[in-house]
């Protein structure tokens, strides 16, 4: 994909003919404005009965307006832009996570980037964090290509899945921890519908840590106490609470541009954590991203 095109969203071209789909960008021909979009009020209302599957899943995690905050900060950048991104029509909604519903590996950052994934819809595309994370998990053999710009670029991960414990983007790339607390059933959900594959699970960075920890608990598997605390290289055995298969927790800096334009974060640092998260896994990586599992 060319990236000077002029994208209209992250869904898929047939989804845009449907106004009703909540994964439409707000700007899309058809598509409903925000305030008539279906809403999931975590604060009044427990997770619909429905999500009976991970795409059911995002749809519904596009759909929320529970953080007042972030409802108003996202759709204010939509709307204002960065010039470098006039052409582009901004998601501005929450981004659900991106990867296969059966991944044996699940990869949690901290929150989609307000020109990121904030414009593009998917996690971590269109900034240098994801330029970051993408180009490892290729240099691994988790992804097809090493570049994630746009929706409809081609990228596939393989047996690997990207999320955030908060789905919509915050002022400062800072979200409050009663916004981590509010969008903690949707991360919840996601382990739980991933629980029958999902084998490992890489963090990026200490904020992802703390959220991570007990949406696992609530999921399902035994987190140690005292809790674990995090660090680059952690690796932590958790427990099935159902004594189903066990899962292992990586704990990795996150992949922000501070932490990899001062080198504390290298890609050989980053590569290192995902390939051994790979193999507890039981994904088998090949190389220049062939299919890992």
């Amino acid at each position: 994909m060319d990236p000077a095109a002029r994208p209209t969203g992250p869904s898929e071209p047939e989804a845009l003919t449907d106004p009703t789909d909540p994964s439409q960008p707000p700007n899309a021909p058809d598509a409903l404005p925000s305030d008539s979009l279906p809403s999931a009020s975590l604060t009044t209302e427990p997770l619909p009965p429905d999500l009976v599957d991970v795409p059911a899943l995002d749809r519904r995690i596009a759909g929320c307006r529970a953080c007042p905050r972030l409802v108003e900060w996202r759709e204010e950048v939509a709307r204002t832009k960065r010039a470098a991104f006039v052409e582009w029509t901004y998601w501005g909604r929450p981004v659900p996570g991106f990867g296969p519903g059966d991944a044996g590996l699940l990869v949690v950052g901290l929150a989609p980037a307000a020109h990121g994934g904030n414009r593009t819809g998917r996690m971590f595309t269109g900034d240098r964090s994801g330029d970051v994370l993408y180009q490892a998990l290729y240099d691994v053999g988790l992804a097809s290509q090493p570049t994630s710009v746009a929706v409809g670029d081609g990228l596939e991960l393989y047996g690997v899945r990207v999320t955030a414990p908060v789905h919509c983007a915050p002022p400062a790339n800072r979200p409050t921890p009663g916004e981590r607390d509010m969008c903690r059933p949707w991360l919840v959900r996601e382990l739980r519908l991933l629980r029958p594959t999902l084998r490992a699970v890489v963090v990026l960075g200490a904020f992802g840590w703390q959220a991570a920890l007990p949406a696992l608990a609530e999921a399902g598997w035994t987190v140690p106490r005292p809790r674990p605390a995090f660090g680059h290289g952690a690796r932590v055995s958790l427990r099935d609470g159902k004594g189903g298969e066990g899962l292992e927790l990586f704990g990795c800096f996150h992949v922000s541009q501070r932490n990899t334009f001062t080198g504390r974060l290298t890609p050989e640092m980053l590569r290192e954590v995902l390939g051994a998260a790979a193999g507890a896994a039981g994904l088998r990586p090949k190389e220049n991203g062939s299919r890992g599992k």
